[in-house]
């Protein structure tokens, strides 16, 4: 089994993307190429950033990759604001949503931290 895929944040960023996924679907055809294209790529670059820094040797290189997930797990954060509040989400996706994020967020930092603790 590949190292990423016992880490809870990439299990929980992995399940995050599919639901983001399906819930862009219903969005405005004049989103697709927008908005919908952005969440959907930040969602992906979450888990796969912590799978490829989890691929690389040593902690330094994993913690780079880790804070790239950061960075894209705060611009979809913001995304899904927008999202809500445009109403293209409903408030209670968007809070499930939005509480998510703040969890996987919670176990990155975890990670960063047990990371630079063993440097």
């Amino acid at each position: 089994m590949k190292p990423h895929k016992k880490l809870n944040a990439w299990i929980r960023s992995f399940e995050l993307v599919k639901v983001l996924y399906h819930f862009t679907q219903s969005f405005p055809i004049e989103e697709r190429f927008g908005r919908v294209s952005q969440i959907r790529r930040a969602g992906v670059s979450v888990p796969v950033n912590i799978a490829e820094g989890a691929a690389r040797k040593g902690n330094k290189k994993f913690v780079h990759f880790l804070y790239i997930s950061l960075g894209s797990l705060t611009e979809l954060d913001t995304l899904i604001l927008l999202s809500r509040d445009l109403n293209l989400i409903s408030v209670g996706n968007a809070n499930e949503v939005l509480e998510e994020i703040d969890l996987i967020g919670k176990l990155i930092f975890g990670l960063i931290r047990k990371l630079e603790g063993q440097a």
